[in-house]
């Protein structure tokens, strides 16, 4: 089972990957990259009030965790800072689609390495 990638949690941190960094859009996520950063690659995950109440926010975050948890938890190439965005369509996304929308925002935004195949995972409760 593929270990959590670091986090970031500090505003300041979100705020600077979204204004110095790249953006990716899905149908399922936003991802904002920002490279060159020093260690590890480093995941902020964000859901706006637009996309619903805390239920739904909470939801979106939780599937986003885990997309990236299977996606980047092992093996994750270091000098990235990535931010993910919920949209409307993430909480009720398949998850399968979902994964596969982070894999294609990964590799546009430059990210490599470390992406394993996730269609089989099953989404969390």
């Amino acid at each position: 089972m593929p270990a959590r990638p670091p986090r970031l949690k500090i505003r300041r941190e979100f705020k600077l990957v979204a204004s110095r960094g790249q953006r990716a859009a899905r149908p399922g996520l936003v991802l904002q990259v920002l490279r060159g950063t020093e260690g590890p690659l480093r995941v902020g995950f964000t859901a706006t009030k637009k996309i619903g109440n805390a239920v739904i926010r909470n939801r979106t975050k939780r599937r986003l965790r885990e997309a990236a948890r299977l996606l980047l938890g092992e093996g994750a190439p270091p000098g990235f800072d990535l931010v993910l965005i919920g949209r409307e369509a993430t909480a009720e996304r398949n998850f399968a689609q979902l994964v596969g929308d982070l894999r294609g925002a990964l590799r546009q935004g430059g990210v490599t390495g470390g992406v394993t195949p996730a269609e089989t995972a099953k989404p969390p409760e």
